[in-house]
């Protein structure tokens, strides 16, 4: 079975999630064509990805072969051309950012079709609903190919232009959480329900927690991990004004936060500020396998994130699947599907989001109150086991395809006999 994978940028340091998603794929049997919009450029990298670099069909948004492809699509299929461009813009016009970037994207999704095409491509799986989803929406109408999307956050919280037709069009579509799935719902009207799976992000518990036991609390300094992007909704700015109050009350520690981006100087700035430097190391990106080990030197994971002015936050960070599946504390805000995985007093610790005073509370507890924390993290371990392994969940995904698949058959043979008689 052959699925072409679309999404906005590959390889993408964050983005693990997809990347694993495509191995255990291929590990079941299935052949992936991966369709980056953008390849991106970036001095780490997982190994992992490095083969698929090789194998990513990195098309130009504007060449002579995008030209011809788009030249023989309108000669053989005029009708449908015209119309799929003018729904795209039509569709977008709400939004001036997604209409200059449906323009942008969509010469080339006639070649990708093409290409698609060539490669005897089954089906099309799209992550995000912006962009990707757009791609797939433009390569459906062109070519009758099916598509999915898995829903993640900001693609369903921030900007909706188009969602509904993207979503109506779609064979099914995964959803992170089950907030999500409420959410989507909500906004594009109830009758999605019936095609919306819940289908985890998921991890390899075997990669994490290989020391089987939390690093003991009674060292002297209490290690303190992060794992996340340096955006504005990952709120790290109010985890270091914990770590303000944390250093007040004279609790020995230290914060390693994991991640690069947009944030970055403004977190090095109240780091000076606050006379934090002996604390607080900002390690940059890092690929999974560093990340893994790291995991095992901390005591307790947190997760700060906050609700942007224009909607953005988390679905489910994996981070927090991981940190479970190294069997350490979590402290973390009670926002999104959040709550699906650290669940309040069963799993870990919730706090609201963007209260520092909050955060550096329940982290402090963590601190004093260590076997009580030691339990909470066999319970979430245990959680993870059962519902956001890795493999489990893309079992999940890629009966979904199958069935997405065979249903396309079966309209194919339909049509064709309708014809024939």
């Amino acid at each position: 079975m052959s699925i072409a994978y679309i999404m906005s940028r590959f390889p993408h340091l964050p983005e693990t999630f997809i990347l694993r998603e495509m191995n255990a794929l291929e590990s079941l049997g299935w052949k992936i064509s991966l369709y980056p919009l953008i390849e991106q450029k970036q001095s780490v990298l997982h190994k992992e990805a490095q083969a698929w670099v090789g194998r990513a069909q990195y098309l130009p948004f504007l060449s002579w072969e995008v030209l011809k492809a788009n030249l023989q699509a309108f000669f053989r299929i005029p009708l449908r051309y015209l119309k799929t461009w003018c729904r795209g813009v039509l569709g977008n016009l709400p939004s001036m950012k997604f209409l200059v970037r449906a323009l942008v994207l969509f010469p080339k999704s006639v070649l990708m079709a093409r290409r698609m095409e060539e490669e005897g491509v089954q089906h099309i799986h799209a992550h995000y609903a912006t962009h990707p989803a757009l791609v797939a929406w433009f390569i459906h109408q062109l070519t009758g190919l099916s598509y999915s999307v898995t829903v993640h956050a900001h693609d369903i919280f921030v900007d909706r232009t188009m969602l509904k037709t993207k979503m109506e069009a779609a064979t099914f579509i995964a959803a992170i959480s089950h907030f999500n799935r409420r959410y989507l719902a909500d906004a594009v009207g109830k009758d999605i329900l019936a095609k919306t799976q819940v289908i985890h992000c998921g991890i390899d518990p075997s990669w994490y927690g290989r020391n089987g036991q939390v690093f003991d609390v009674s060292s002297d300094r209490f290690e303190i991990l992060n794992i996340s992007s340096l955006q504005r909704y990952k709120g790290q700015i109010y985890l270091l004004e914990a770590c303000a109050a944390l250093k007040g009350w004279g609790i020995p520690f230290r914060l390693r936060i994991i991640g690069e981006g947009e944030e970055h100087p403004r977190l090095e700035r109240f780091i000076a500020a606050n006379g934090l430097r002996d604390e607080v190391l900002l390690l940059g990106g890092m690929p999974q396998e560093r990340v893994a080990l790291l995991l095992e030197t901390a005591h307790c994971y947190v997760q700060p994130s906050v609700i942007t002015p224009d909607g953005k936050m988390e679905g489910i960070p994996v981070a927090l699947m991981e940190a479970f599946a190294s069997g350490l504390p979590v402290v973390a805000t009670d926002l999104s599907g959040i709550p699906e995985l650290v669940r309040p007093r069963e799993t870990g610790i919730l706090v609201p989001p963007e209260d520092a005073g909050a955060l550096a509370d329940a982290v402090q507890r963590v601190y004093r109150n260590w076997e009580d924390a030691k339990q909470m993290a066999i319970a979430g371990k245990q959680l993870v086991l059962e519902e956001f392994d890795l493999n489990k969940n893309v079992e999940q995904l890629a009966l979904q395809f199958q069935q997405a698949i065979n249903t396309e058959k079966v309209q194919i043979y339909d049509r064709y006999f309708a014809l024939k008689n």
